[in-house]
């Protein structure tokens, strides 16, 4: 079996324009209305990299509860990221770290409790 790329990713949502506002704000990633009420398409880049495929909306209220949105997204400042997070209502679950020969990174939950991560890859030349 040929091991593939992420396709897309879901951000469930309690409140999603506090989730829409936080992505926002922290990542720059703009959204469009699709489907049903409170359903919005992510975009995470743009025409010359267009990222991954995204979705956020409401968390299922029944069984099917989702709290496990937990992508690594690439940064290129981990600090900044960081003020970011805070800034915008998310808290700071693991303190930057260094992955050798990997990048730095931090995890960190968003404003509806899903736990991320972000990472400045290292120069595959260094």
């Amino acid at each position: 079996m040929v091991a593939k790329n992420i396709a897309h990713f879901d951000v469930h949502a309690d409140d999603v324009e506090r989730a829409k506002k936080f992505y926002g704000r922290v990542f720059g990633w703009r959204f469009s209305q699709w489907g049903p009420p409170d359903f919005f398409m992510i975009a995470t880049g743009d025409e010359a990299d267009p990222g991954i495929h995204g979705a956020v909306h409401e968390r299922p209220k029944s069984e099917n509860r989702c709290v496990g949105f937990q992508c690594t997204i690439a940064v290129d400042d981990v600090d900044a990221i960081a003020k970011l997070v805070e800034a915008e209502g998310g808290k700071i679950t693991v303190a930057k770290m260094t992955i050798p020969t990997v990048g730095e990174l931090i995890q960190f939950s968003d404003t509806e409790g899903n736990v991320v991560c972000a990472m400045r890859y290292f120069d595959k030349a260094t």
